[in-house]
């Protein structure tokens, strides 16, 4: 089972067995999840742009350049 020892500032270094099992790289960020039992559960943080894919409904209406050109200038004219 990997371990690792947390310094004095709180900070540890995760083990290379469970970043290669996380698939973390440098620079990607984690998340510390307690749950239920009150066992924290590290789980990678970052999300792959190809994942979000679908996950937001289509639009309601198709919005021309001009449409939009026109909404900026009304908006800014506000101001």
């Amino acid at each position: 089972m990997p371990k690792s020892t947390v310094t004095s500032k709180g900070q540890t270094t995760i083990p290379h067995q469970v970043r290669s099992h996380l698939g973390l790289k440098a620079g990607d960020r984690v998340e510390f999840v307690i749950d239920a039992e009150g066992r924290v559960v590290l789980e990678p943080a970052t999300v792959d742009a190809a994942e979000l894919e679908g996950i937001l409904a289509p639009a309601p209406r198709r919005v021309s350049l001009e449409e939009m050109d026109a909404a900026i200038r009304k908006r800014a004219a506000r101001r």
